[in-house]
């Protein structure tokens, strides 16, 4: 059978546990990348087996369902945050006055293109304005420098595609890892210009990424503690958390990864303080907006 980049592909040798698409072809042997989670392996073509229509719809399903349940849980988190703030802002729901936010700016870098659109979606959903950036990771640590200055951002991600590999060495040896050594180079030019945690939120990793290394980069969030695969979509959720958490509140960090669809094996990080700022009164002409300044 013959196979051309952008199938869907599952692997004999893994039991289909995983759908992949091929992103390139070499020889007998094709780069994967998870559909679903931040995973790349590469796989001997006889290994492949073409997903069907009816099976990939079947897998579509389940996986729409899985993101629709976390999403339920954030939308329900932010909504408490919300009456919270309100509540406390106002003294009690004694003021009539209306209240307006100052959003954070988000810079998300992405070595998957086909990802950072599903993520840039979410974003949307999650109300969200997010500077979105396709790139390759090992052209990251040249490229984040420029990124930076021009965005000025408050959260900073950057993920894409990354994987452990046994047979090239231990966990703690980052030979062994595709892409982690990329990622821990981007973190660590991002903290020269900003070394405050506080001030510039990181997200950095992707799948089985060497957690460890990146949080003393200097990330806050980071991916993989336990090295396993993490959904493509995770990096969205913890963002949309620090943005709409008040700047005089901790994180926590076990809330923060309840509403992930990997949770704390595939996900980590450090205290930090949120980011958001309310402000009051909102301009009559604004009472009808989305309280965003």
């Amino acid at each position: 059978m013959s196979f051309s980049p952008g199938e869907r592909v599952t692997r004999k040798s893994h039991n289909h546990d995983l759908l992949f698409r091929i992103s390139s072809i070499t020889g007998d042997t094709a780069i994967l990348h998870g559909e679903d989670v931040r995973l790349a392996a590469d796989a001997p073509l006889d290994d492949l087996v073409y997903v069907k229509e009816k099976d990939l719809a079947v897998r579509k399903q389940k996986e729409k369902e899985q993101v629709e349940f976390s999403y339920r849980l954030f939308s329900q988190d932010y909504r408490l945050m919300k009456e919270k703030r309100e509540y406390e802002s106002g003294d009690g729901y004694q003021h009539t006055a209306g209240f307006f936010q100052l959003p954070a700016r988000v810079l998300h870098v992405d070595g998957d293109r086909t990802y950072l659109r599903k993520c840039m979606e979410l974003y949307k959903r999650v109300g969200l304005e997010v500077h979105g950036v396709h790139m390759l990771e090992k052209e990251m640590p040249g490229e984040i420098g420029a990124l930076v200055d021009e965005v000025d951002p408050h959260i900073i991600v950057i993920t894409g595609h990354d994987a452990f590999s046994r047979n090239k060495g231990r966990k703690n040896d980052l030979r062994a890892y595709r892409h982690s050594k990329y990622f821990i180079e981007t973190v660590e030019i991002i903290r020269q210009k900003n070394p405050r945690l506080d001030e510039l939120v990181i997200f950095a990793g992707a799948c089985q990424s060497h957690f460890e290394s990146l949080i003393r980069a200097g990330a806050n969030f980071a991916s993989s503690p336990s090295r396993i695969n993490i959904h493509a979509l995770d990096p969205v959720y913890i963002a949309a958390k620090v943005a709409y958490t008040p700047f005089m509140e901790k994180i926590s960090i076990w809330n923060l990864l309840r509403n992930t669809l990997t949770g704390e094996k595939g996900l980590g990080g450090v205290e930090t303080k949120g980011l958001l700022r309310m402000g009051m009164p909102l301009a009559p002409e604004n009472e009808n907006d989305d309280q965003s300044i």
